[in-house]
């Protein structure tokens, strides 16, 4: 019988993971596309550095960062706030990994807005938020919500920084893409199928649904 707890979690870090990166890849990707300041181009290499580095190497950054030797580890320990080796270190995980797939399509949509129409906007009064919301979001919408998407695809793919930071402990941290690896490294050959029928089904829509958005058709 195919336990169904990593599907469960998978879904539950996807959805918080994806939250996190859209709310924060939002506030960047409008910065990027709307402003011009010094180190421009060092923060974008950083957004997009989760792309072409290992999995790995992501995953020890991470480790680093919020393991408990490290100040803001030991600062979160005090309040009470574990990370490392328990659901919440796999958002994390999951949110970096995701947040260049994210910021691309959404920079791309928002600088596709025409200036000339927010300008119009600020010589009417109307503050940056205002712009944003009656002007910038409705025309950029269908590239945020391809990344959205393609944000939440990758959460649920996420694999190599996930196991450094959560680990592989069923029932507690062990999401699909882990599961998976756990079948096939025991020999279940019929859960892994399973399981890669799955995610391979799902990623399918996923990617479906991106190229409708990107393409302006629903």
């Amino acid at each position: 019988m195919i336990d169904l707890f990593p599907l469960i979690l998978t879904v539950k870090v996807s959805f918080f993971a994806t939250f996190f990166t859209a709310s924060i890849g939002l506030v960047l990707a409008w910065t990027m596309a709307k402003r011009d300041f010094f180190g421009k181009n060092v923060l974008d290499v950083l957004i997009m550095q989760p792309l072409v580095i290992p999995p790995t190497v992501l995953g020890y950054y991470l480790l680093s960062l919020f393991g408990r030797s490290s100040v803001l580890g030991a600062f979160l320990d005090s309040l009470g706030i574990e990370i490392v080796f328990t659901w919440k270190g796999a958002v994390i995980a999951s949110m970096v990994s995701s947040l260049p797939l994210f910021v691309k399509p959404a920079r791309a949509s928002l600088e596709g807005v025409g200036r000339e129409l927010e300008d119009a906007a600020r010589l009417l009064g109307k503050t940056e938020f205002q712009i944003f919301k009656t002007i910038t979001l409705p025309l950029a919408w269908r590239g945020i919500a391809a990344g959205i998407v393609m944000a939440f695809a990758r959460a649920t793919g996420e694999f190599g920084a996930t196991l450094m930071v959560a680990g592989n402990i069923p029932g507690v941290t062990q999401t699909l893409p882990i599961a998976i690896f756990d079948a096939v490294q025991s020999g279940d050959t019929l859960s892994a199928n399973i399981l890669v029928g799955i995610i391979t089904l799902f990623s399918f829509l996923v990617l479906f649904a991106a190229a409708r958005f990107t393409r302006g058709r629903l």
